[in-house]
């Protein structure tokens, strides 16, 4: 991006579910606004406005949901995003904080659902109009910890059991080599401390 077309900064944040990337997203919220910055905090699937309701579906829908349909309504919901949310924050020059954006759909649809990853890579492109993160932090959890974390009270997503978790995680470390500038990895059974000190250095970079 030439400096004159993006003035803000969007950096996502991704992992499994429990992995504590939501602490850290919040830690950093607060540390940017401290330091006179203008912030926007925002989530994939389920930004405000119709986001919301399509977030109702995708996660508690409890009949049966095509790997096909899913991906598509994630795709629907991030095309919103970017386009009503996303990019006027950029103009205004704001920090974008997205839990989960494209990653996700790459590492749990493709990787975890067994989809063309080609595909996948397509409709992000498409649903999202090629704009890409300036800086994506994973947060790798080991699946025992994660499953720990999230608890009983699971959600569809979070249902999906240790085999479908390997795989997301394993998936989301490819992401991390495949892109290595863009996409960061840290190790997320450190102290919440240690994570938002590493946080915290990946994002003065930019």
């Amino acid at each position: 991006m030439g400096v004159g077309m993006q003035k803000g900064l969007f950096i996502t944040f991704e992992g499994a579910d429990g992995c504590g990337k939501t602490t850290q997203i919040e830690l950093l919220n607060k540390y940017l606004l401290n330091k006179g910055y203008e912030t926007l905090l925002t989530r994939e699937p389920g930004a405000k406005g119709l986001g919301v309701k399509l977030r109702e579906i995708l996660l508690n829908y409890d009949g049966e949901v095509s790997p096909n349909c899913e991906s598509f309504l994630f795709l629907a919901d991030r095309a919103q995003h970017v386009d009503c949310i996303i990019k006027p924050a950029l103009k205004e020059g704001k920090i974008i904080l997205c839990d989960r954006h494209t990653d996700s759909t790459v590492a749990y649809q493709g990787y975890g659902r067994g989809l063309d990853l080609d595909k996948i890579h397509l409709l992000n492109n498409y649903a999202t109009s090629g704009l890409k993160p300036d800086l994506t932090i994973v947060f790798d959890v080991d699946v025992e910890t994660s499953m720990q974390r999230v608890g009983k009270e699971k959600d569809r997503m979070e249902s999906a059991g240790v085999e479908f978790f390997n795989k997301v995680r394993n998936g989301y470390l490819e992401i991390s080599k495949q892109e290595p500038n863009r996409v960061k990895v840290i190790n997320s059974s450190d102290t919440i401390e240690n994570i938002h000190k590493q946080v915290v250095e990946l994002v003065e970079k930019l």
